[in-house]
Formats: structure tokens, sequence, C-alpha cells
């Protein structure tokens, strides 16, 4: 396995456990608890899974869809969150609130939206400084 796919795996893996964990667990418990969604005993070894999963297929993805050039770096990351928050936004967030039963679609669209939003804010240029400087560029990406 490559360095740089190794980086970029816990470049997503390190942030994302801590980040969920206290955002939906200890900051906004007691505004996820009001919604009464949330299971009283969570399971985290499923989100441990599906965080692996996610990184392994983010890792795999950013060099082959976006530009791994040293002076690209920070517009590739922003390529990157703008695109994966909304497709991750598009399938955690939306199904959640059309199929669950909550007591405020609005307050769970809200807090899940501030989530993606600074979930890929954190984790797009840490995977992107993961591969800063790649050997080759994605394809299609632009090249000065």
């Amino acid at each position: 396995m490559k360095k740089s796919f190794s980086f970029a795996m816990l470049a997503y893996l390190l942030p994302t456990f801590p980040l969920g964990y206290v955002w939906h667990l200890v900051t906004f418990k007691d505004a996820y608890d009001r919604l009464d969604l949330l299971r009283a005993e969570v399971i985290i070894p499923f989100g441990l899974v599906s965080m692996l999963l996610q990184a392994a297929i983010f890792a795999w993805a950013y060099p082959r869809l976006f530009s791994t050039r040293r002076d690209e770096w920070l517009a590739s990351a922003a390529r990157f969150a703008g695109i994966f928050a909304v497709f991750a936004w598009s399938f955690a967030v939306l199904p959640v609130a059309a199929k669950y039963q909550m007591n405020s679609v609005t307050e769970f669209l809200k807090l899940e939206t501030a989530f993606t939003v600074l979930h890929f804010a954190i984790v797009s240029p840490l995977i992107a400084l993961a591969y800063r400087g790649g050997a080759r560029p994605a394809a299609g990406a632009t090249q000065n």
C-alpha cells in the first residue's frame, strides 16, 4: 500500500471519529435527545466500520479524481469538499430526514448539514495534503 494512500486514510479517520463522537454524543447530545432519533446505546463498532470504508474509498478516489500537484492542493481540496460533502449529505442526511420519525426534521437538517460542512472542511485539506506533490495528477486534471 502506498504511503500517501495510508496517510489519506488516516487523514479521514483520525479527525472523523472524535468529531462525530463529540458532535453527536457530547456537544449536541441534548439536541439529538430532543429529536428522539438516536438509540440509547449507539453501536460504535458499526460507526468505526463505516468510517473505515469511507476512508478507503475517499483515499482511493482522491488521486484519480483530483489533481495531486503541489501548487493545486488547496483548490483540489476545495473541489473534493464541494463534491463529496454534497454527496455524503445526499445519502446520510436527506434519506434519514425522509424516512425516520423525529421530533423536528428542520432541527435535524440544520444539525447534520452543519456537521457535514464542518467534517469535510476538516478532512478535505488533510486528504489533499496526503497526496500533495504526488507523482502524477488525476486524469483530466489541468496541468500548467
